[in-house]
């Protein structure tokens, strides 16, 4: 397997993105994270194209009351690269995200996903009950076979043509409700410096289950069905201005977990609503905590 490694100088001086990297090797390949406060963990899993970077501004208001851990897949941030489209799948990044896990020892965790977060950070919860305690959920679902919206396809056919062009940054900014500053934009391109660097960015929509015979579609469909023996507390928060997932989609997602207290909305903000209200959804996050 060809690896790329982004070079350390790509994160120096990062808009409001200082935290120590920290690093566990998996079968020769660097996965990082951040890992900041104590206590028991909250997992914070990012999805496409995103970094830890994405929840820098949630990691000091819950590290005040947890240990906040933020890994990158392999493919994204300050983690390894794998350089060919190929060597991606579900379970690959399923299997590292579960070893990451086990490496560190996360037990009582909160699991925190968005976007490709949920089906790895849900898969997690319901095949490792032994280290998962609470879910919070913010703009994401569980793949059955179907596209989540016409407006994902409109971005998988664009992500397609554009290919190693991509710019990560952009991305986020056309789906932000808010304006963002250059110096972010540049935070969100700066693990991908060069066409190589790009091929986690590009395998990612390819991954998602759109028809019942794709090889992610199986496992997704189990692990939707078992959500709806998750009994241990949900939080569900969806932003109002997301084209993919929908605030009516934290509903059906809020209905399906037996554990979930009812869909909050999460007000402007778009898809990846973390950068637009990363403070908030932090302080919610922080209660959730003391309440359960």
């Amino acid at each position: 397997m060809e690896v790329y490694r982004t070079p350390d100088e790509q994160f120096v001086g990062l808009s409001g993105y200082d935290f120590e990297p920290h690093y566990v090797e998996q079968d020769g390949l660097r996965m990082h994270y951040v890992d900041e406060g104590s206590g028991d963990p909250v997992l914070l899993l990012h999805g496409e194209p995103t970094w830890a970077f994405l929840y820098r501004k949630m990691i000091p208001t819950i590290a005040e009351a947890a240990r906040a851990v933020a890994p990158d897949y392999f493919g994204f941030g300050r983690s390894d690269k794998p350089t060919r489209i190929e060597d991606y799948s579900y379970d690959f990044h399923f299997a590292s995200i579960e070893r990451f896990a086990d490496d560190l020892d996360l037990h009582d965790a909160t699991v925190v996903v968005q976007d490709w977060g949920g089906p790895i950070g849900l898969r997690l919860a319901v095949e490792r009950p032994d280290r998962v305690t609470r879910l919070v959920i913010l703009n994401t679902g569980v793949g059955a076979g179907r596209a989540p919206s016409e407006e994902w396809l409109r971005f998988r056919g664009f992500v397609r043509r554009v290919g190693t062009d991509l710019v990560p940054g952009q991305l986020i900014r056309i789906s932000a409700v808010t304006e963002l500053a250059d110096e972010v934009v540049e935070g969100y391109n700066a693990p991908f410096p060069t066409p190589e660097s790009k091929a986690g960015v590009l395998a990612f929509p390819e991954l998602v289950p759109t028809e019942v015979d794709h090889p992610s579609a199986a496992k997704m469909m189990e692990v939707r069905a078992a959500l709806e023996r998750w009994e241990r507390p949900a939080l569900v928060l969806f932003s109002d201005s997301d084209p993919i997932f929908s605030t009516a989609a934290a509903e059906r997602m809020a209905e399906r977990i037996p554990g979930a207290v009812p869909a909050e909305t999460i007000t402007g903000a778009g898809h990846f609503l973390q950068e637009e209200k990363g403070e908030e959804i932090a302080e919610r996050i922080v209660r959730f905590l003391a309440a359960s």
